[in-house]
């Protein structure tokens, strides 16, 4: 028993703590998350400071979006471009554990990724409200308080990463910092305005319905929207879309994002339970007779508030252009997308997005504040015009260069440098370096790394593929939809290809052989030549000579326009760095078939050829009299681990019963860790929440191998993989000549493949 002998009436204090480490991320979000991970991860001591009580922000079971980035819900051009890293490994563990896209599911994966880092401090429910600083442009420490152990924290670090979203840290220690949008004259953007404003993208909430079997009555509360006409789309309501499908519930872009969020919250709940009332009881969807509310989110996602100035602010030039910068560490490719800042009352769309043929490089110099000299930029807040901002802002892109961020620390702690001396000391290409070793693309960028053991052995293999043919099975499907198979071609004469179709009636076919313009984008804008075929009834055999050189190595396109008179032959083979795409729609993303902008608004146009998500997307069955040698050994040190204007992966031939690399040295090599990167398909999106996956595990991903020296002694073997980067820490270092790496196909309609192998002593 506790007995409290102060009967003074005197003034208490709360418990206080002092925490001292190396870098402190405020904001728990994935950027936060994802900068912690990788900070803790190369030796630094980080405290995570989480206002709610659950990893993920706006990805969390408190709002329910779905991580989307670059990928953009395969609605783009912008092959192979999940985001790679750490938020590469939760998505794919996400999509492991959690193919149903359960919200808080996905609460527990993120919490069991932070607490098993021995180097990161969580604090959950930990809210900073004060900055002490040593130094007009330095801080020193950030004070916080916990509602649940009414604590009070003082979190001293040489470093300090504000990833809080609302730029909570930036706005207390005085780091410069925007809201709204700028004039088209500052900075030459075409998408700006003529004169700046300071309305923004609002906040939206979510609900979930259920269906329970039996009718459920629903009494709306007083405070409900009455007036449902006052919602422009109410026309398009319907009872089956719940969870982030109903995103455009946006209100808030003319308030104040950041004071106004709970009169903003309170507007959205007015707006959710008048729409709910709707459609239960307006009588004109009789379907929901049986649905209940299961769940309203009480927590707003954000979109907008402060925008922090670094020592360069992206702005639209750079993402449409994809303009090149020496300080590249992550890269963008959502559609530059902005909301109307009257949001679900506004009788604009929802929300206008317009694509750029590619992704695009974030530098380095967006991530840190520019007048203070301790504090990183992380998560929506880096340094971005409200243009650029739209495209930056999403979840899987901002958690990318927080992870840059992470790094960044790391360098910073080890080299006694500040977050802006790492490119004033010439120390960005360091960084660029250990970056691309954990996974993580840089457009434009290759690893080229002089610890890694490989790059001076001599390397066999039991095969590699080269592929003359995706055979027949007897696999018709009409041509619906104008279809492309990519297909790796090397520098020269394009050699003839072959196809089968089949129709009932005589007909036409047109063909082409597009490339993209702009070397590793993947958009088809160019026709290198034109056939029109004659289609007679039965069984047609199509050789396709095209009058056609490839003045460099690259995708080609064999592209079939549409049809529906004719079936094309295709196969359930698929492999690593071949696709088929097609001209097709995708309004959740803005896309028509063809993006067709304004003449003044600096965006392209041009058509979409997009995947479609499996078991649909198959191949074309096809054959190349010129044999297609893409898949060569050299692949797995090249230093790019994902297709880009290649497949850049050994891939062992189909019929190799027992695919085996052999790495040797010749002279005994001391080796402590192997880095294997296997295909965990990144032009698949991995929507975190509320979308069903068909697949755990990607099919082109190597589920199981072993790693022997030249003995045949087994060093590690490994069953059941489906993550993209596993490392392999050998228990104490070993001697060996040779590494023998055996790999099992992933299935029979799938060969073997390996991006990369990098061994460290």
């Amino acid at each position: 028993m506790k007995v409290d002998k102060n009967s003074t009436g005197n003034k208490r204090s709360l418990m206080n703590k002092k925490i001292q480490a190396d870098l402190v991320v405020v904001g728990g979000g994935l950027s936060g998350v994802c900068c912690a991970i990788t900070a803790a991860r190369e030796g630094c001591t980080v405290v995570l400071v989480q206002d709610r009580p659950v990893l993920g922000g706006n990805s969390s079971s408190e709002v329910r979006l779905w991580v989307l980035g670059a990928t953009s819900h395969m609605g783009n051009n912008n092959r192979w471009a999940r985001e790679g890293g750490v938020i590469d490994e939760i998505l794919v563990e996400n999509t492991y554990r959690n193919p149903e896209g359960n919200a808080v599911i996905l609460d527990m994966l993120l919490l069991d990724k932070v607490v098993n880092e021995s180097n990161i401090k969580l604090l959950l429910n930990t809210a900073v409200y004060d900055v002490e600083k040593e130094s007009a442009d330095k801080i020193s420490s950030v004070k916080a308080f916990c509602s649940q152990n009414q604590t009070e924290y003082v979190l001293s670090a040489p470093l300090f990463c504000d990833a809080s979203g609302d730029g909570v840290v930036g706005f207390l220690s005085g780091a410069a910092f925007r809201m709204g949008a700028e004039s088209m004259e500052e900075f030459g953007e075409l998408f700006a305005p003529t004169k700046e404003y300071g309305e923004l993208l609002g906040h939206t909430l979510y609900f979930y319905s259920k269906d329970t079997g039996r009718p459920v009555n629903f009494v709306p509360p007083a405070f409900a929207l009455k007036d449902i006409a006052q919602i422009p789309r109410f026309k398009s309501f319907n009872a089956q879309e719940f969870g982030c499908k109903l995103w455009w519930i946006e209100y808030g872009g003319r308030l104040d994002t950041v004071h106004d969020t709970e009169q903003i919250k309170w507007e959205l709940w007015k707006v959710i339970y008048g729409v709910w009332n709707h459609i239960k009881n307006s009588g004109a969807f009789p379907e929901a007779a049986n649905l209940t509310l299961e769940w309203v989110g009480t927590i707003p996602g954000k979109r907008e508030s402060r925008r922090f100035e670094g020592d360069y602010m992206l702005i639209q030039q750079d993402i449409v252009e994809q303009r090149t910068h020496e300080d590249a560490v992550a890269f963008g490719g959502w559609s530059i997308d902005l909301h109307p800042a009257d949001g679900v009352f506004s009788e604009k769309p929802g929300c206008n997005q317009w694509h750029a043929k590619g992704i695009y490089q974030i530098p380095y110099r967006c991530l840190y504040s520019r007048n203070i000299s301790n504090l990183f930029l992380g998560g929506r807040i880096i340094s971005a015009s409200h243009v650029a901002f739209g495209s930056t802002r999403v979840m899987a892109t901002a958690a990318y260069a927080s992870q840059a961020v992470g790094m960044a620390a790391a360098l910073c702690k080890e080299e006694g440098l500040l977050p802006a001396e790492i490119i004033q000391k010439g120390r960005i290409g360091a960084l660029q370096q250990r970056l691309q070793q954990t996974g993580q693309y840089i457009p434009g960028l290759a690893l080229v790394d002089k610890a890694d053991k490989v790059q001076i052995a001599t390397i066999e293999a039991s095969s590699e593929l080269v592929l003359q043919e995706l055979p027949e099975e007897g696999f018709l499907k009409p041509l619906t939809l104008s279809l492309a198979q990519m297909v790796p071609l090397e520098a020269g004469e394009v050699a003839p290809f072959v196809i089968h179709v089949q129709s009932e009636t005589e007909t036409q076919l047109e063909l082409e052989l597009r490339i993209s313009s702009k070397q590793g984008n993947h958009t088809p804008d160019i026709s290198l030549a034109k056939q029109v075929l004659a289609i007679q009834p039965g069984r047609n055999c199509l050789q396709i000579a095209f009058d056609a050189v490839m003045e460099k190595p690259g995708y080609a396109f064999l592209t079939i326009m549409k049809n529906p008179l004719v079936q094309l032959h295709h196969t359930s083979k698929r492999v690593t760095g071949i696709l088929s795409v097609f001209n097709t729609i995708n309004k959740a993303v803005s896309n028509y078939g063809k993006q067709t902008p304004p003449e003044d608004i600096g965006m392209d146009t041009f058509e979409f050829w997009c995947p479609q998500r499996r078991p649909e997307g198959h191949n074309i069955a096809f054959k190349y009299t010129a044999a297609l040698n893409a898949f060569g050994i050299d692949n797995i040190r090249n230093g790019i681990d994902r297709p880009t204007d290649r497949p850049n992966a050994w891939v062992a031939d189909w019929k190799d019963p027992h695919p085996r690399l052999s790495i040797g040295w010749g002279t005994p090599q001391t080796i402590n860790s192997i880095d294997l990167f296997f295909d965990a398909d990144y032009d698949h999106p991995l929507e975190s929440v509320l979308m069903h996956h068909p697949e755990t595990v990607m099919p082109f991903c190597v589920r199981n191998y072993r790693i022997k020296n030249e003995s045949g002694q087994l060093l590690a073997a490994v069953n059941g993989n489906y993550r993209t980067h596993n490392k392999i820490k050998l228990e104490k270092p070993v001697a060996v000549e040779k590494l023998i790496i055996e790999l099992d196909h992933p299935s029979a309609d799938v060969p073997a493949a390996l991006f990369g192998v990098r061994c460290y002593g």
